[in-house]
């Protein structure tokens, strides 16, 4: 029988680990704890954020590279996106991704169930002076943990456009596996190719147990 390995302090709170053992399967219900990495702290976003948040994402190159970004990205925009994460229309858990060491806003991250009808996918962005240097990787592997010990889903999904050479290494570091080709409507770029990837609960646990 496999057992899930132990419980990473670095990236799960108290309140994560509290979670650890529920049978979620009411994705309405799950918990958005503070998640703290080797750099990062994910947190809720607030209106403190609106700045940074317009100034990152009203970038063309992050809306052509993802599916729910808009562009312009101005001040309302960002207004708006913190209204709708309050609100929950935005998934279960979105997060803000900032510096551990400054508190600095870099991006954002978040569990929200699959278009698709199954289980839960996670997504996520940085403002382009962050790309390339491991965080988006950090990020994810911490909603990977999120996810897997707070619900009791045997796979979690991820969408990246064809395009998207830097989101896919983070897909593939993080272990997932290729599932299908697709197609997406995009808010930037109209109707994209995209690629649809799965990571297995067991191959969570052989992942972890190797870390």
């Amino acid at each position: 029988m496999v057992t899930e390995p132990p419980l990473d302090e670095e990236c799960l709170s108290v309140a994560a680990r509290a979670y650890a053992d529920s049978e979620m399967t009411d994705f309405s219900g799950l918990e958005c704890p503070t998640l703290v990495t080797e750099r990062l702290l994910l947190r809720t976003p607030h209106d403190e954020d609106v700045d940074a948040i317009a100034h990152l994402a009203n970038n063309p190159r992050i809306a052509e590279m993802l599916t729910r970004m808009p562009h312009p990205y101005d001040v309302a925009a960002a207004q708006d996106f913190i209204k709708r994460v309050r609100s929950g229309e935005m998934g279960n858990c979105i997060y803000a991704i900032t510096q551990m060491d400054t508190g600095v806003f870099m991006g954002s991250c978040g569990i929200h169930p699959s278009k698709h009808g199954e289980g839960l996918e996670i997504g996520y962005w940085l403002g382009e002076p962050y790309w390339g240097q491991g965080y988006a990787t950090e990020a994810a592997q911490a909603l990977i943990d999120l996810a897997f010990r707070a619900t009791n889903i045997d796979e979690l999904y991820i969408t990246c456009r064809t395009i998207n050479e830097g989101s896919r290494n983070v897909i593939r570091k993080s272990g997932f596996s290729f599932l299908m080709y697709g197609t997406d409507d995009s808010l930037y770029s109209g109707t994209v190719d995209v690629e649809r990837y799965s990571l297995h609960r067991d191959r969570w646990i052989e992942m972890r147990y190797q870390a």
